[in-house]
């Protein structure tokens, strides 16, 4: 009886172990008080411009531990994460910072792993934690910002994505400090209009607490369900929301398709941004949206920065 027991006994402690050492790994949350954890330039020294919440894209694959548990998810305390998603921020910074005060979070963004698939139940349960990131870092950020400056908030893909959940996420009060919302390369759906008050879509360059959503393809046929299929879009060269034409660089036509609320393009083919895994570049040209428009984008925040504080006086 007694070898029953001792033999149950470590039958049970070897199931338990092997349950443990099967599950996934989280990384420990960031600490948005600690500088560490964040992106930031004052190029203001005036006090004219906006304030710019910039949050990054996707960054990291699926890894591992030491002891063999799969992640799905970035470290922020890994140095080579931090500094994978500082590539991406400080071009960004590059041009939306000047003139302005930028602030960008490392957060634990899920891996391109989990987009992969394109299941949008198991994305949108594996983001609950990454959102939940860039929400407490904005709350955080919100505790020492200046009110009376405009406030401008911009995500890429996965960055795109927590946009849409922080205009879900703020009060009112923050709400009216908005300019302006770019959700750039991610959608913003029909559900989430009727759900959030605070999403309002653009419709031309100069209004106010908006909400600017665009995604660039050759050609309509090549929306992805999960990342693309926005319910609304803006042109950003012309800022039209109807199929009238835009001319980019000279060479580069750009036109909105008001029925799939993407941008077709002509003129250009995207080929420095290679296909990955069948998901993105292949007939969209996810990666260019914060670089391809920037001068767009870079004059835009100034003038809807501009016209936020005619409105405060």
């Amino acid at each position: 009886m007694k070898k029953n027991r001792k033999f149950t006994f470590l039958f049970v402690f070897f199931l338990l172990g092997m349950l443990a050492w099967g599950k996934d790994f989280i990384p420990a949350a960031p600490d948005y008080t600690d500088s560490t954890f964040w992106y930031t330039q004052d190029d203001d020294p005036d006090g004219t411009g906006a304030d710019v919440f910039y949050i990054v894209s996707t960054w990291e694959l699926d890894w591992q531990t030491s002891d063999g548990k799969i992640c799905h998810y970035a470290d922020v305390y890994n140095p080579d994460h931090r500094a994978h998603m500082a590539i991406e921020i400080g071009g960004v910074c590059q041009y939306m910072g000047p003139g302005n005060r930028f602030y960008s979070p490392y957060y634990r963004h899920i891996t391109i792993d989990g987009w992969v698939t394109q299941d949008e139940k198991l994305i949108n349960k594996r983001a609950r934690l990454a959102m939940k990131d860039v929400c407490d870092a904005f709350d955080c950020f919100l505790k020492t910002r200046d009110e009376s400056r405009p406030l401008i908030i911009v995500g890429f893909s996965q960055g795109g994505m927590a946009v849409v959940e922080l205009l879900k996420h703020m009060s009112d009060e923050t709400y009216s400090q908005l300019a302006a919302a770019y959700v750039m390369g991610y959608k913003v759906t029909e559900k989430d209009l009727k759900t959030c008050k605070h999403i309002k879509p653009a419709q031309g360059e100069d209004d106010v607490g908006v909400t600017i959503c665009y995604n660039t393809t050759k050609g309509v046929q090549y929306v992805i369900p999960c990342l693309t299929a926005s319910d609304i879009g803006i042109n950003p060269v012309n800022w039209r929301t109807d199929d009238t034409p835009a001319t980019l660089n000279g060479n580069i036509t750009v036109v909105l398709s008001p029925e799939y609320h993407v941008l077709v393009l002509s003129g250009y083919d995207g080929a420095e941004y290679k296909p990955f895994r069948n998901f993105i570049n292949v007939g969209d040209i996810h990666s260019c949206e914060p670089w391809l428009y920037k001068d767009c984008i870079k004059k835009n925040i100034l003038v809807r920065s501009s016209e936020w504080r005619k409105k405060e006086q």
